[in-house]
């Protein structure tokens, strides 16, 4: 297969179990795979290079400001932009083919397909969750902030309709350990922002995350899963502002 001018760029930190499946949907047509890893102590870095990946070290200290690195260090124009937990379907594979180098578009959506263990979250607002991962680089950035970075493009979106697929959440522990990360990080968002959230207000957004995910995003139609994702919504915003008063109150150590 032909390769095309096109840099797929790959943010690691531990992501062994992950990095064969993700690697093999890009190797045999990518033009350039570069990986920028977070200080791992696994075989990433070694699985990475033997699929012939330009690897980069660089420790995580921002999300916004590590990602915007890591896509400067692109040799092509054209990005994209995967996580180790996620694969380029066949499908998306072929339609990227069809679509770069000549498009009038500077970047261009796809969905994301997420799944929690064998299961593809269908529903919750999970799917088809359109994401911005194909771009040029530099019409392209990230707010440099350290958790939901917002997306700032200049120029014209296209939208590609075949899969990334995600398997971010082997299960419901993986899940609550990815909660726990964001939450904190929210959190220390909150402070350094100096936003003020009161309880009320808190207590509000949790409610509303839980019915806005199970009902008007039609997560029963997920039955169990998308009451735990539903949940979790709730639980996110209980634990960001636990996370922040402790802080705002000098209560944790």
């Amino acid at each position: 297969m032909n390769r095309i001018p096109l840099s797929v760029v790959i943010i690691t930190k531990n992501e062994e179990r992950n990095m064969h499946d993700c690697l093999e949907s890009v190797a045999d047509w990518a033009g350039e795979i570069v990986v920028v890893d977070d200080e791992s102590t696994d075989k990433t870095v070694d699985i990475a290079k033997s699929y012939g990946a330009k690897v980069y070290h660089r420790a995580m200290d921002n999300e916004g400001i590590h990602r915007n690195w890591a896509y400067a260090q692109a040799k092509n124009e054209w990005v994209l932009s995967l996580d180790a937990d996620e694969m380029v379907s066949p499908d998306l594979r072929d339609e990227i083919i069809s679509v770069l180098p000549n498009t009038a578009f500077h970047a261009f959506d796809m969905p994301l397909r997420n799944y929690i263990g064998k299961y593809w979250v269908k529903h919750s607002g999970w799917y088809p969750a359109g994401k911005l991962r194909m771009f040029m680089k530099g019409r392209f950035k990230y707010e440099e902030v350290g958790v939901h970075p917002r997306v700032f493009l200049d120029g014209q979106t296209g939208h590609l309709t075949r899969d990334i697929i995600h398997k971010g959440y082997p299960d419901f522990e993986h899940f609550l350990q990815s909660l726990n990360r964001q939450t904190t990080l929210e959190a220390e968002k909150w402070i350094q922002t100096g936003r003020h959230m009161p309880l009320g207000t808190a207590v509000w957004r949790a409610v509303d995350r839980f019915f806005r995910s199970f009902i008007g995003k039609k997560g029963y139609k997920d039955g169990f899963i998308g009451f735990m994702i539903a949940f979790y919504a709730f639980l996110y915003q209980v634990i960001a502002y636990a996370k922040y008063w402790e802080r705002k109150n000098g209560i944790k150590e």
